[in-house]
């Protein structure tokens, strides 16, 4: 059986079933997700978007899926510890694919946020839900259309009108589980006119030598004047498949940064959309990977200039070693009445091993005169000559290797404004080029 052909068989003899354990603006997109994977299908790699992540590989594999909703045994209270310390978090969780709350973690959010299951909220506000949901993520796309297919639950988190949201607000994603697993994640942003926000989400793998499977999709709307940080942060397993669909609308003024953070992996296909729909906003757009024995890190930006005024910075580095593979492919898309664009992409990349593979592709659109874009990409390795200075100076080569690796990441781990985030990936960071192999699990520290 075709890897897709065993998710639509699930859906069409267990339709009566999903759609009873699942609230009505989630039910109303399913029969059009059904038809856009039976149309399109899977993407082979021969379609430029997908020549480095084998869907219909990744997809085969007989994950269990729990439409009947059924309780899992985990607590996570118990089972999760953060790795952040010193970071004041108002902390949700998403088990498996169920939300989950903590004690207090509605104490230090101010009146006019909520935060929410998807479910539960869209019973009692579908017309809200039903106006965002899928309003965004385009159903041609195959994550979208599959999860959309198959998702019951996830989080809202809705920001009203000129609220400011002092605590970081934590997600986590959590696999707990004895046997093989998907999840279909759905989350939902919404940032009302003149809102401030920060996100932290991690995903964390528990269970280790158990494949699972994350289908996420990511939904973000950046109201007028609003300010959102989010910052995605992996630290999974080797048998841990994430595929990852993120898309973004921002509106006149607003202010987003998007930080995607791969340290820990098995096969990881990020993709990020985002569109500017109002003028003079701006978005900075950050990601770095570290990749070594045969993890693989897939990413896909498209970012749409349709309005004038607005500045994109996007940079992402990768450290590829053993026979791990990387890939980026970029695309900056400047409209015909984008006047006064200022747009810049950056792909740099470092390869340690000579078995390591690096593809990269960005890439400029630009119908209009008046604007500022610039785009490249570097592949190389470590420099031989400061590798040199610095046994020069008593630095053994192993140490000086290190450092190198660090100082190249350091541009992306500056740009994260979350001081305590910031300090904390440094050490993540220097413990994963070290050869550490890191879970939240094990940290001793409770989350605050």
């Amino acid at each position: 059986m075709a890897a897709l052909d065993q998710y639509l068989a699930l859906y069409d003899g267990h339709r009566e079933l999903i759609a009873s354990k699942s609230p009505a603006p989630l039910n109303a997109l399913r029969e059009a997700a059904a038809s856009s994977l039976r149309s399109c299908g899977l993407p082979s790699l021969k379609d430029e978007d997908y020549r480095h992540t084998d869907m219909e590989a990744l997809l085969a594999p007989d994950y269990g899926i729990n439409v009947g909703r059924l309780p899992m045994a985990v607590n996570p209270n118990e089972s999760f510890r953060c790795d952040v310390p010193h970071l004041s978090t108002s902390l949700f969780l998403i088990v498996n694919d169920a939300f989950a709350e903590t004690a207090g973690c509605r104490d230090k959010l101010p009146e006019g946020v909520e935060v929410m299951s998807l479910a539960r909220y869209a019973g009692m506000n579908p017309e809200f839900v039903g106006k965002y949901y899928g309003a965004l993520a385009d159903m041609a796309n195959p994550i979208v259309a599959l999860n959309t297919l198959l998702c019951q639950d996830g989080i809202v988190i809705r920001v009203r009108e000129g609220v400011k949201v002092e605590s970081t607000i934590q997600l986590v994603n959590i696999f707990n589980h004895n046997a093989p697993l998907m999840a279909c994640r759905r989350v939902l942003i919404v940032m009302e006119e003149g809102a401030e926000a920060r996100i932290l989400a991690c995903d964390h793998t528990q269970t280790q030598d158990v494949k699972f499977c994350n289908l996420q999709v990511v939904e973000i709307f950046a109201g007028k004047r609003s300010r959102l940080d989010y910052y995605d942060l992996e630290e999974s397993t080797a048998d841990t498949t994430r595929l990852s669909s993120l898309w973004l609308r921002q509106d006149e003024e607003s202010e987003v940064l998007i930080d995607e953070m791969t340290l820990y992996n098995g096969t990881t296909r990020n993709e990020l959309f985002s569109r500017f729909a109002g003028p003079r906003a701006r978005l900075k757009m950050l990601g770095m990977g570290i990749e070594d024995k045969k993890r693989r890190l897939d990413t896909l930006s498209r970012i749409y200039h349709d309005v004038p005024d607005c500045q994109t910075d996007e940079l992402f580095k990768y450290v590829v070693e053993g026979e791990s593979v990387g890939a980026f492919a970029g695309l900056i898309y400047v409209a015909e009445g984008a006047s006064g664009t200022e747009a810049y992409q950056s792909n740099r990349n470092l390869l340690g091993s000579e078995e390591a593979r690096m593809h990269s592709k960005p890439q400029l659109e630009i119908y209009n005169d008046d604007v500022k874009c610039s785009h490249g990409t570097a592949i190389g390795q470590l420099d031989g000559s400061q590798l040199f200075y610095m046994m020069t100076r008593g630095i053994s080569e192993q140490s000086a290797r290190f450092l190198l690796k660090q100082a190249f990441m350091s541009d992306v781990i500056d740009g994260i404004a979350l001081q305590p985030l910031r300090d904390r990936l440094k050490l993540m960071v220097e413990r994963r080029f070290a050869g550490e192999e890191t879970a939240c699990a094990s940290c001793p520290l409770p989350c605050q």
